[in-house]
């Protein structure tokens, strides 16, 4: 069953939106070679809870251990912040946040480049936000959800990228997992179609390699099979009358 929300649920979505928003701001000047993703971790947490007083969703949430998920190169997602994981020059990493305010949850990620990245990191990356963007594009009222996830697909595969599917957004609200879930793969004219009021994530996971995934013996960090590198980005959207708000949108970020 699909939640529509009511103008006072997208009021307080909005808030929310706009904080786990702030933290991936706020988190950028120390993403560093040298620091642990523990140390990242903590600071997010600290930041949630004590400035924003706010909730870290991730935490104890199904019994994952950290406030925020930390995937590095090859890790997909769900990365387990730890302090002997220490970033290095060159590496790529998603950072992941969801943060509960008022009873609402707000889920944004993005990817930040350690030094200077590989040709192939950049590009990988740069095309995933491009997958999101195209996809945030056409959402609408009336729109079959499976043509998110066909924008998302062509554009990977035209260059040389595969899309993980084993793991979609969501939709979002008073829960951290709603109906419907949202495929990063698909075809057009598929699926139940979009109505105003309906708020969910597209978080398209991208692989330089080959799409299949696996879970690590923790429980939780997913990472490619084939350890190619991989690329995530992430934002709640919300359906408006006539097209899409963006609920985590960064100042960076205006006019998409």
């Amino acid at each position: 069953m699909v939640d529509i929300k009511s103008k006072l649920d997208v009021e307080r979505m909005k808030v929310a939106g706009k904080l786990a928003s702030d933290v991936l701001v706020m988190i950028e000047p120390y993403v560093t070679q040298g620091i642990s993703t523990e140390e990242l971790d903590q600071i997010c947490h600290d930041y949630i809870v004590n400035k924003q007083k706010a909730i870290p969703a991730p935490l104890n949430y199904k019994g994952f251990p950290k406030s925020i998920c930390t995937s590095v190169n090859h890790q997909v997602c769900h990365g387990i912040p730890a302090a002997d994981k220490i970033l290095k020059d060159g590496d790529i990493i998603n950072i992941d946040i969801t943060v509960i305010k008022d009873g609402f949850h707000g889920d944004t990620s993005k990817m930040f480049f350690v030094g200077k990245p590989s040709v192939l990191a950049n590009r990988l990356c740069k095309i995933t936000q491009e997958c999101m963007y195209k996809a945030i594009k056409i959402v609408k009222p009336g729109l079959h959800i499976g043509n998110i996830g066909a924008i998302i697909q062509e554009h990977a595969h035209t260059n040389n990228f595969s899309v993980v599917r084993d793991y979609c957004g969501h939709g979002i609200g008073r829960n951290f997992h709603e109906s419907p879930q949202i495929l990063h793969y698909g075809v057009d004219g598929t699926g139940i179609r979009l109505q105003e009021g309906m708020t969910f994530t597209i978080e398209p996971m991208i692989n330089s390699g080959k799409y299949k995934t696996k879970t690590l013996n923790d429980g939780w960090t997913v990472v490619t099979q084939d350890h190619s590198l991989s690329a995530q980005w992430e934002h709640t959207i919300l359906v408006t009358n006539n097209g899409y708000e963006v609920l985590t949108i960064r100042d960076e970020e205006k006019g998409i």
